[in-house]
């Protein structure tokens, strides 16, 4: 009984550590299995005005105007590329930074093709 459990303890490992090895090194095996991310927005990495938002029209009643913008922050050695949503406040007069949100991460959705 003990050799059947070390065999399928073994076996687990073993396909644990192929489809490990095939996702991360062949190219669109996870796409083709789980599907593809949805697009990016258009406009990554710039400073966008909030104005329609009700933290925006907050803002807008103590002299600041939001400004939001997403990134793509590196997931390291093995964690993927992620979102991340940052937000800041500025003076409606001086323009200078009032205060800054902490960042947001945000999940980006499988699409099936």
């Amino acid at each position: 009984m003990s050799y059947a459990i070390i065999l399928f303890a073994i076996a687990a490992v073993a396909i644990g550590a192929y489809l490990y090895l095939v996702f991360r090194e062949v190219h669109g095996a996870i796409e083709e299995r789980l599907g593809e991310y949805e697009a990016l927005p258009q406009d990554v990495g710039e400073w966008r005005r909030d104005d329609e938002s009700p933290e925006a029209k907050l803002a807008t009643q103590e002299g600041l105007f939001r400004e939001v913008r997403v990134l793509v922050s590196d997931g390291g050695t093995f964690g993927r590329a992620k979102l991340v949503r940052q937000v800041r406040y500025r003076d409606l007069e001086s323009n200078r930074i009032a205060r800054v949100e902490p960042d947001e991460q945000l999940k980006r959705r499988r699409v099936k093709k």
